[in-house]
């Protein structure tokens, strides 16, 4: 089959053919229809000090996608060739005790697709029957393909209540827009979200937010200002690991306002823990997906209405995926969708 693979320790990607995987007994085989470009996989393409720390060559890498079971293991009774699905990509340990309290999300052992195991750059793809979410083929397929980040999106927005509530977002990444519309959806009063980049702010405005601010050019108290707010945001979302920008949302929360960090923040970051403390913040840290609620949670939402379309902006077939991390590089993109069923 075709892969995209991680072969040397350097910049860079190669296309190759690799053995078809065979399921275990308690595995599913997935034809791999589209698969999506994350930040993770950039900071693989990049081989930046994350990647080089963390991932062993060669790798199939890839972990957002959507596809068709083709092959299902001896044990395996709840799902058949040619269901439509899209999978969980932590694979949890099952045996601490964050998992068999039923909080898998938080488990201490946890082998990522694409980062600990072969990924969905690839025509086919296993992993274990336990970690498959069965898709509605009601929702588009370019849509199922990002299930993963709005997982990610999904776990940060409704962390807190943002029922009639006034919501700061750092960062208009692919998630930080996908949060935009999870928490406008979810009837938040008042959606500001921040970012350099006038590409994406222009995409945050497609979104609905109230309002779509370069922190360079506008001050967040004069947003405030501006929308009738008195004491400052009830719910802040960090989504971009920016310092910066996590000092802005500080120095703007309300008292006992409640913040969801998801972007990676250097270690070297020094946080103003005094308005922590005399404001009485909460603070929680986020990451991946609370199996499966996250996935149920997202999936009912696109049934009633959420529409995230916009945050795709690209697709291409895989042959040309160095295009598609260009793009990621460059900022001027959403979501990068690479295809795997050409003619």
């Amino acid at each position: 089959m075709r892969a995209i693979v991680k072969t040397k320790a350097q910049v860079g990607l190669e296309l190759q053919d690799i053995p078809k995987p065979e399921p275990g007994p308690d595995d599913v085989r997935i034809r791999v229809i589209k698969s999506s470009i994350c930040g993770t996989d950039l900071h693989i393409y990049d081989w930046d000090d994350w990647a080089s720390d963390n991932i062993e060559v060669p790798l199939t890498i890839g972990h957002e996608y959507v596809g068709i079971i083709d092959r299902v293991g001896r044990n395996v009774s709840d799902y058949s060739p040619g269901d439509l699905v899209s999978g969980e990509g932590h694979i949890v340990c099952g045996r601490c005790r964050n998992c068999l309290a039923g909080r898998r999300h938080l488990c201490h052992d946890t082998l990522g697709v694409g980062i600990d195991r072969p990924g969905a750059f690839a025509e086919y793809l296993t992993i274990p029957v336990a970690n498959v979410w069965p898709c509605d083929n009601k929702i588009p397929v370019e849509i199922l393909t990002c299930f993963d980040p709005l997982g990610n999106a999904t776990h940060a927005a409704l962390s807190f209540n943002v029922i009639g509530e006034d919501v700061l977002i750092t960062g208009a990444g692919p998630i930080g827009l996908m949060a935009a519309a999870i928490v406008r959806h979810t009837g938040a009063r008042h959606v500001v979200i921040t970012d350099p980049n006038p590409y994406r702010l222009a995409l945050a405005k497609k979104m609905g937010v109230s309002m779509a601010v370069n922190p360079i050019e506008q001050n967040l108290m004069d947003i405030m200002n501006h929308l009738g707010m008195k004491e400052g945001f009830d719910v802040g979302l960090e989504m971009s690991g920016s310092p910066q920008a996590l000092d802005s949302m500080l120095k703007n929360m309300s008292h006992g306002g409640k913040i969801a960090l998801l972007g990676l923040l250097p270690d070297t970051t020094t946080t103003a823990w005094q308005k922590v403390i005399f404001h009485g913040l909460t603070i929680k840290g986020i990451y991946g997906r609370e199996m499966f609620e996250t996935w149920y949670k997202m999936t009912t939402m696109l049934q009633s209405g959420l529409d995230i379309s916009e945050v795709v902006t690209h697709q291409m077939g895989y042959k040309d995926f160095t295009d598609g991390f260009e793009l990621m590089r460059s900022g001027q993109c959403g979501k990068v969708i690479l295809e795997w069923e050409q003619t």
